[in-house]
Parts: structure tokens; C-alpha cells; sequence
């Protein structure tokens, strides 16, 4: 069965760094592409950054572009977000996400077909 399991989540105060993992099993991969979204308290879920299948194309949010930094090892069968200079708007729940679509970088969510259950990020101030 297709799984996602989101890691690295946690406390920190503004201007740290964190780097999220995510870990897959059950499909290929390789022939997938991965993406990073996240829900605020409050808030509609947004795209934060997406990767092809290789890590040689990839996607940012604006809000994120220059911050944070995707990367895969599909060897490991990992996804990465290494995300720098944190903010307190960037505290939301953050999810990974695959798109079968292997060379699609998509903003969508619509486009993702499979999901974790989420890692908490609370940046305070």
C-alpha cells in the first residue's frame, strides 16, 4: 500500500532552519513526481514547492522562493524540504504529496494523487 510519512516538524523561533523528510513506500519513486503543501490554522492549504521526478525541474511558492529548498534522493526514497530564514507565517501543517504524473511540477492539488498525514511547524516570533 501507498505510503507517505511525513518527519522533522517542530518548534523553532524565527529566523531558524528546519528540514523536513518524507519517506515513501508502495509505489515507484522514481517515476514520480513530489510536491510540498501546507495549512495554516485558518487558512485553505497552499502549494509550497514541487519537484520532478529526477530533482531537475522544480517549483516554488513565492512566498517560499529563495527560503526554502526541495530536493529527492530516490535512492532513499525521500523527499527533503530544507527550509531556512523560517518565519512565523510560515507555521502551518506541511504535507507530501506525489503526482503520477512524473514530469509535472504542478501547483495543484488536484494533480496529486497520494498523500501523507502531515508534519506541524510552528515558528514563533
Amino acid at each position: 500500500q501507498v505510503q507517505l510519512v511525513e518527519s522533522g516538524g517542530g518548534l523553532v523561533q524565527a529566523g531558524d532552519s528546519l528540514r523536513l523528510a518524507c519517506a515513501a513506500s508502495g509505489f515507484t519513486f522514481s517515476a514520480v513526481a513530489m510536491a510540498w503543501f501546507r495549512r495554516a490554522p485558518g487558512k485553505e492549504p497552499e502549494f509550497v514547492s514541487a519537484a520532478r521526478y529526477d530533482g531537475a525541474k522544480t517549483n516554488y511558492a513565492a512566498s517560499v522562493k529563495g527560503r526554502f529548498t526541495i530536493s529527492r534522493d530516490n535512492d532513499k526514497k525521500t523527499v527533503y524540504l530544507q527550509m531556512n530564514s523560517l518565519k512565523p507565517e510560515d507555521t502551518a501543517v506541511y504535507f507530501c504529496a506525489a503526482d503520477v504524473i512524473p514530469t509535472r511540477t504542478s501547483s495543484r492539488r488536484s494533480d496529486y494523487n497520494y498523500w501523507g498525514k502531515g508534519t506541524q511547524v510552528t515558528v514563533s516570533s
